[in-house]
């Protein structure tokens, strides 16, 4: 679990991981859509050069119904931990339909990636 920082990914690949997890944190935080978007640039950096030291990359924290689609739309990410999202929706329309919601959205980011990706990233 740690910051989109190269630093971070570095000692990462360093110290022998074979996986990240990208803290989202601020990007879901961010309440400019200019501080949201230089979020999102930081988390596509990253998880390229995550993926050029050949790291698993995955990323949570923060993720919920309205802010997953751009980071699930990020090259080589492999999983997003959006639990604490889905179990507080399951609250109000069951947990088949909040899962079934959430990887919809995913889906959705997969296939058209492009669609939510920010300028250059």
């Amino acid at each position: 679990f740690i910051d989109p920082e190269p630093r971070q990914i570095d000692a990462s690949a360093q110290c022998g991981a074979e996986q990240i997890e990208l803290h989202t944190g601020r990007y879901c935080l961010a309440c400019a859509e200019s501080e949201r978007l230089d979020e999102l640039r930081k988390l596509y950096r990253a998880a390229k050069r995550a993926a050029e030291k050949g790291l698993v990359i995955n990323a949570g924290h923060g993720l919920n119904y309205h802010n997953t689609l751009p980071v699930a739309a990020i090259p080589g990410m492999r999983e997003l931990n959006i639990g604490h999202s889905i179990v507080s929706r399951a609250l109000f329309d069951g947990l088949r339909k909040a899962v079934e919601d959430m990887a919809r959205l995913i889906d959705d980011a997969t296939r058209s990636p492009e669609a939510y990706r920010p300028s250059d990233p």
